[in-house]
C-alpha cells in the first residue's frame, strides 16, 4: 500500500496545481471553511450531488469515530483527475482534523454503464472489491494517515 500512497501523493500534487474546483471552491477555500459549517453541510452521511471539475458526483461523507467515510455512488463526466483531487482534499482535511483514516467506498462494481478507466484507476490505487457491511459489493480502501 505504501507504493500506491506515494503514487497517489505524487499524482495528487500534479493535479492540485491545476486548481480543480468543487462546487466553485478551491481545495484551500474548502479547508478554510469553519469546521461547524463543513459538519453541518457536508459531513451529514446523506447523499449529496456536487460538481468537481467537469464531473457530477453523487456521494456521501460522514465522520465515524476517528475516520472520514467517503461513499461515492456515481461519477458522471470528469476525466481530469477528479478522484485524485478529491483524495487530496480528503487527506488534507483528515490531517487538519487529526483523523486516523479515510475509508473509501466506491459503487463501481455493478454499474449499468461501467467506467473501465475508473476501475483501472481504483485498482491501481489499491482499492479492492469487497462486501462492505451495510453497502454490499463495492470498491473499498482504507487510507491510514
Amino acid at each position: 500500500m505504501e507504493g500506491s500512497e506515494e503514487t497517489l501523493c505524487k499524482v495528487t500534487s500534479d493535479v492540485t496545481q491545476r486548481e480543480l474546483k468543487f462546487e466553485g471552491l478551491t481545495e484551500e477555500e474548502i479547508l478554510d471553511l469553519p469546521k461547524h459549517a463543513v459538519e453541518a453541510l457536508i459531513l451529514i452521511g446523506e447523499p449529496l450531488v456536487f460538481r468537481a471539475g467537469s464531473a457530477v458526483i453523487l456521494g456521501s461523507f460522514k465522520l465515524k469515530s476517528n475516520r472520514l467515510i467517503i461513499e461515492l455512488a456515481q461519477i458522471e463526466g470528469g476525466g481530469e483527475g477528479v478522484l485524485i483531487s478529491l483524495a487530496s482534499l480528503a487527506r488534507r482535511y483528515a490531517k487538519l482534523n487529526n483523523l486516523a483514516e479515510i475509508e473509501w467506498i466506491v459503487h463501481a462494481v455493478t454499474c449499468a454503464k461501467p467506467n473501465h478507466k475508473l476501475r483501472r484507476v481504483l485498482e491501481r490505487r489499491g482499492f479492492e472489491v469487497k462486501q462492505v457491511e451495510g453497502v454490499g459489493e463495492a470498491y473499498h480502501f482504507i487510507d491510514s494517515m
